[in-house]
This record gives structure tokens, sequence and C-alpha cells, in this order.
């Protein structure tokens, strides 16, 4: 209960979640792939003075705030941060949220061995993306990184699917009306946090194949209508397996 006079106590965690849930609701949209698109030299958020990426929630709440502000770089920074660049940030932009979690100690649980009297507590911060300053120099688009590491078994696994698989622009997926997949050029992969550029890759590649085998010549599943609907989810449960 709040006393009178008192502020309500900021829930972090449902901000961000109600943020999400918007932005899914407003426009289910593509789910950002590890790969590099024209106009985003990045793929994961980056902090512009750190050079740090930004990990856990902070990654999803940033992507959903710059699809839906429509920024073309992920490079992000508070208000004084972008000040000690030399950058301003222009009058009536609007923060985007960030989480950190500080650190404090107190005493610890008699009841559990392991307690060690430590706690932490998330924090927000409010940033904003290079998009809404001015004075700020994009980094500059890195050049194309070449072909993946191969896998030579998985190599031998896809070619003798006889699949047809293309690359070129910057979508993957699996076309039934050509029962063609489509990747983007190999150079684009950039991987993550989590997985190489290779894995990235074939695990983009596979998952395109095993939409592939859905096909009415094949296992004959159903793809679904739309994004969202029921056989579409299921589809892609499957590819997901």
């Amino acid at each position: 209960m709040t006393r009178p006079g008192t502020a309500p106590k900021r829930d972090i965690h449902a901000e961000i979640t109600s943020k999400l849930v918007a932005a899914i609701e407003a426009d289910p949209g593509n789910p950002a792939m590890p790969w590099r698109r024209s106009g985003k030299p990045l793929f994961m958020p980056e902090n512009a003075l750190t050079r740090n990426a930004y990990n856990g929630i902070n990654v999803v709440s940033l992507w959903v705030s710059a699809e839906c502000a429509g920024y073309d770089t992920p490079v992000w920074a508070t208000y004084r941060q972008w000040s000690e660049l030399g950058a301003q940030v222009r009058k009536g932009e609007k923060s985007s949220l960030v989480v950190f979690y500080k650190e404090y100690d107190t005493d610890p649980n008699p009841d559990q061995a392991d307690d060690d009297g430590k706690r932490r507590v998330a924090r927000a911060s409010s940033v904003f993306n290079a998009a809404q300053v001015d004075g700020y120099a994009l980094p500059e688009t890195p050049q194309p990184l070449g072909p993946v590491d191969r896998l030579e078994a998985v190599d031998r696994f896809v070619s003798a699917t006889g699949a047809r698989i293309e690359h070129g622009g910057e979508r993957a997926f699996y076309r039934p009306s050509t029962d063609q997949i489509q990747m983007p050029a190999e150079a684009l992969f950039c991987g993550t946090d989590t997985m190489t550029r290779s894995e990235a890759y074939y695990a983009t590649l596979t998952h395109e194949l095993t939409h592939w085998t859905a096909a009415p010549t094949r296992l004959g599943r159903e793809l679904g209508k739309r994004f969202g609907d029921a056989a579409y989810a299921a589809e892609e449960l499957v590819a997901l397996s």
C-alpha cells in the first residue's frame, strides 16, 4: 500500500513486459536474425560510450524500441553518456528503458547454508538511440565477413536432401510456391553472443530446411496461411524442435 504523498513503487519488469506485449499486439513483425541488414551495422544493441553490448532482457527491450520507432542502428547511450561523446539528445525525444542490477549486502539467511548475504535489486536507466541525437557520427558499416567456416557433415546432409537453396537478399524463408529455400548471403552472418557465424548460418539453414519437409510431396504438414494462425505456430514449433 502506498502512503499518502509518496509515489508508487516502480515495477521495472512490468514496464518492459507491457512494452513487449504492446509491440507484439501492434505488429508481430519478423524475428531478428543473426545476420546484418542494410543500414544496420551491428546486430546486438551496443552502448555508444563503452562499446559494450547490452545483454539479457535489455537486448529484447531495445530491439522492440528500435523496431517500433524505426531506428536503423542499435547504438544507445544515456543522456549523460551522449554528452560525454559531444552529442546532444534532441528536445522532445523519448527515452527507452534498460535495466541494470545493483548489489548490496545484508544478513545471510541462517536457514540457507549457501547464502552469502549478497542481494541484487533491479534499477532502471533511460537510454536514447543514435538516431535521437545530434553531433554523433555513426560507426562505419563493417566490410563483408566472407564465407562461414564449413561444417562438412551438415553440408553433406543438406546436399543429400536435394532441396533447392538460393542465396541473396536479407531474408531467410521457405517459399512453397516455388519449393525453394531462400538464404541471406553467407557474408552477412555475424553470429551472436551465444553462437558462432557458422552455427548461426547452419541453424538458419536447417530451420528453413525443416519447413521444406512440410511440402505435400514430402511430409504434407500444413504450413498455415498467415503469421500467427494455429497451423503457422505449430509449424514453427516443429522447425524449432
